[in-house]
């Protein structure tokens, strides 16, 4: 045993010996700059920067194998810290959050009950997991284990719930989720998404022109978590304040409720949200991206131009936008009564998008103060066209020079302009869309002694919002349907009266409305002392023609053309949307149009080349659009508060309120959450072939 030994300690000193001397000669230093860059990391070793501790991290860091700004604990404060000890310049980034996809949970449909280990990856090991939906949760928890900072926990439903306030980015949860459900996204990520037919989407959401999450918003205010509702809508629509006040809701036609019961009051819940914030004196927090060095102008600052601002600005691009009106706000300023939209509330609104960062100069007119190459001279990238819809159609009987012929929108325009006004005598208001419906109520409160709406068609065909029509009614307005106007008598070149004549239903139009035939020999007389024409408008685009203007092509409806898919015209740093583009329409459709056409630019300015939106949705998914429901218990819808008619009536005040946070949460949850196709195996076959058909046709 001694010799052995003795052996082993012989070999232990000639070693020692030969690493003293190699380290002497072999000797590398450790760049100190290792431990200085470790010392300002966290410590937390949470491996979310994907190294292997926060040594490694800085060590990678050093050798510039990894950004300043790899540690996600740190976030913003230490990059700068690390930057600034490197001798670096750091490019902010901006954050990114865990979100999932699913929102099937505990109701799925099962092929078969799983009795297996408690992890998500071992069901899915079982024929994919027991859901029948392939991209559904499985909600075992396993992504909830794998995050480090208690930034998510399972929620009734069986889905995984996150704090946006705990989750750091990392992408532990994503790496861990073996049906990749969830993603690491940025609020640039929700800004660029647009509704796609293979994602279950509730009907109410596909009907929104905005393409607004309805059901995540209205889950939010369930909850109470109010600012989280308003932030979900602000995603898709900038003007909660504005729209929860006038829009007519397209989506509520589509909501499945009604099938057995009231559609849900979703516009009542939006504007409570946005209603709710302004009662707090103070603004949510908006996130905006790192600036991209980009300028962009924006042409009108109606609902298209705000939207597209408030978008591109968030997006980081500079934004400037250029109004030849007094004032911003286009038709939502100058078309829309005080009644219906208080100013404050909208001045209120338009102030929080400006404080982003967005200029604005108002009173200056394209073709006359300012061209296209003065603006490309100064530096923008790109432009965006959103100068709405102003000139007025007229009807041609010969109103030219009379007295007592007020074009509707010029009409409504004059009450911004002149505080006092008085109408005096009959009022005959020629049209049946919204405008001519404003025009008569406010025509009745500002003196008039009748006003009588003269529509060509049915009540039932009437575009107008019916609420605004029973409004109407309710305030003694007369209807004549089925009415044309065929002539405008006169004395001393001032208007007595409007001959009409009575119309028939014939074939359906093009629009898909019967054609009115005119009655031959029926003709009468309203008598009247005002005729207000709101029989609809056009873009006045005379601009076009002016000095240092390119040529962009019209379309037989005298609006811009531009492609359908990106908004962008025959000239590349040119885009279009909005009334200019359409026609007259909807606020909540020209808002949707802003924040595509802000896609489009942010795309173009950046890359160069505009994405297609691959099978994006444009029509109803048909499978969504169920027909009858079973298990529903019949809850009363709730109703805005209104003015009493004795107190509307010779006042402007504003006639419908907001409803309270009881009647808010008590409505939300009369929401059904529909549209998630993995409740419903049939469903989701019916969907499936749906976008087979469809790709077949593109094909």
């Amino acid at each position: 045993m001694l010799v052995p030994a003795m052996v082993l300690g012989g070999i232990a000193a000639v070693a020692a010996v030969a690493l003293g001397i190699a380290a002497r000669i072999f000797h590398v230093e450790e760049d100190p700059r290792f431990k200085g860059v470790a010392d300002l990391l966290p410590g937390a070793n949470c491996g979310g920067c994907g190294f292997a501790g926060c040594t490694a991290c800085a060590e990678a860091i050093v050798r510039g194998q990894a950004e300043v700004n790899a540690c996600v604990i740190g976030q913003t404060d230490t990059a700068r810290q690390v930057a600034a000890f490197l001798g670096m310049e750091m490019v902010d980034n901006e954050p990114q959050i865990a979100c999932p996809d699913c929102r099937g949970g505990i109701r799925a449909t099962r092929k078969y009950d799983y009795a297996g280990f408690d992890d998500c990856r071992a069901a899915m090991q079982l024929f994919h997991g027991p859901t029948v939906c392939d991209h559904g949760c499985l909600g075992l928890g396993t992504c909830i284990r794998a995050c480090q900072f208690g930034a998510i926990r399972m929620g009734d439903e069986g889905l995984p719930v996150f704090d946006p306030l705990r989750c750091v980015g990392c992408g532990s949860c994503v790496r861990a989720c073996p049906k990749g459900i969830i993603s690491i996204i940025s609020e640039t990520t929700k800004i660029l998404h647009w509704n796609r037919y293979s994602e279950c989407l509730a009907p109410c959401r596909q009907k929104c022109p905005a393409q607004v999450n309805v059901p995540k918003y209205i889950e939010h205010i369930r909850k109470g978590e109010f600012a989280q509702a308003l932030m979900t809508v602000r995603e898709s629509n900038p003007l909660p304040l504005s729209t929860g006040r006038v829009c007519p809701e397209p989506c509520s036609l589509a909501c499945r409720r009604q099938i057995e019961d009231e559609p849900v009051a979703i516009n009542y819940l939006k504007r409570f949200v946005a209603d709710w914030e302004m009662a707090q004196d103070t603004r949510l927090h908006i996130p905006v991206a790192p600036d991209t060095g980009k300028r962009i102008a924006v042409i009108g600052g109606g609902p298209a131009g705000l939207s597209a601002a408030y978008y591109l600005r968030r997006l980081g691009h500079a934004v400037a936008i250029f109004e030849k009106m007094p004032a911003l706000g286009g038709m939502l300023r100058y078309g829309i009564p005080e009644y219906r939209l208080p100013k404050r509330i909208l001045d209120w609104e338009i102030q929080g998008i400006l404080d982003l960062g967005i200029q604005a100069t108002c009173n200056v007119e394209l073709g006359k103060h300012f061209s296209i190459d003065f603006l490309r001279a100064e530096g923008f990238d790109a432009i965006f066209m959103a100068v709405g819809a102003w000139l007025d159609k007229g009807l041609g009987l010969d109103e030219d020079g009379l007295e007592g012929v007020a074009p509707g929108i010029k009409f409504l325009e004059t009450y911004h302009h002149q505080k006092e006004i008085t109408v005096t005598g009959k009022v005959a208001v020629i049209g049946g869309g919204n405008t001519a419906i404003d025009c008569a109520r406010t025509s009745l409160r500002s003196g008039a002694e009748k006003v009588t709406i003269v529509y060509r068609r049915s009540r039932d065909e009437m575009p107008a919002n019916p609420a605004e029509i029973i409004a109407a009614e309710e305030e003694g307005i007369e209807f004549r349907f089925l009415s044309a106007p065929s002539r405008i008598l006169s004395e001393d070149n001032r208007v007595t009266g409007l001959e009409v004549l009575r119309m028939e239903l014939g074939e359906p139009d093009p629009s898909g409305r019967r054609r009115p035939v005119p009655v031959a020999g029926s003709e009468e007389i309203v008598p009247c002392d005002l005729i207000i024409e709101a029989v609809g408008q056009e873009p006045d685009l005379e601009f076009l023609k002016s000095e240092g203007m390119p040529k962009l092509p019209l379309t037989r409806w005298n609006t811009i053309d531009a492609k359908e898919e990106t908004l962008q015209t025959d000239v590349p740093f040119i885009f279009t949307g909005g009334d200019c583009f359409t026609g007259p329409g909807l606020m909540v459709e020209a808002i949707g149009a802003g924040r595509y056409a802000a896609r489009s630019i942010h795309y173009y300015v950046t890359d160069g080349v505009i994405p297609p939106i691959e099978h994006r949705q444009t029509d109803l998914i048909p499978a969504s659009l169920f027909d009858s429901i079973s298990g529903v218990e019949e809850k009363p819808k709730v109703h805005e508060p209104i003015v009493s008619l004795e107190d509307r009536l010779g006042t402007f005040k504003e006639v419908e309120g907001t409803i309270d946070e009881e009647d808010a949460v008590y409505e939300a949850t009369r929401c059904l959450h529909c549209g998630t196709y993995c409740y419903d195996h049939d469903l989701e076959e019916a969907r499936q072939q749906a976008e087979q058909d469809r790709l077949q046709e593109s094909t």
